[in-house]
């Protein structure tokens, strides 16, 4: 993921200090399953350490992972836009440290603050352009004839 979409470079640190006073630090183990497709999506992490992949549902296939999270980055965009439902799945590919978020809270705090929520809604942006490109890439090199071309 480019440095961009980082929490450390994608907020500005007035808004990252007071984000991270509504966080909580959490772990899982290897293979957890933090989230599945189409659920509700309630809460969001920042990965402290290991690895969270992002998977997308192929029916009659195996689950493809689209892309791989490590420290700093956002798991979960799904709760900043209604109808707060998850796109994708995501599970632990390591023992996972990670600060979790209570969506609402976070939303409620958007709201109240326009420039918080402004800051907010352009670092998730972001993520989400850079998610989606990564998601064509993924699905280009698993599933078209010759790949994605780009390599």
């Amino acid at each position: 993921m480019t440095s961009t979409t980082t929490l450390a470079a994608g907020l500005p640190a007035e808004y990252r200090e007071r984000l991270m006073r509504y966080a909580r630090e959490v772990s899982f183990d290897t293979g957890a399953r933090l989230f599945e497709e189409g659920r509700r999506a309630d809460r969001f992490w920042i990965v402290r350490t290991g690895t969270v992949a992002l998977d997308l549902h192929v029916p009659g296939r195996r689950a493809a992972v689209i892309e791989s999270l490590g420290h700093g980055e956002l798991v979960g965009w799904s709760w900043h836009f209604p109808p707060h439902l998850w796109h994708l799945g995501a599970e632990t590919t390591s023992p996972v440290r990670a600060w979790e978020f209570d969506a609402e809270a976070v939303r409620v705090l958007c709201a109240e603050d326009p420039d918080f929520g402004r800051a907010i809604a352009v670092w998730v942006g972001r993520v989400v352009a850079h998610r989606l490109h990564a998601t064509r890439v993924r699905l280009l090199d698993l599933y078209a004839p010759y790949g994605s071309g780009s390599g």
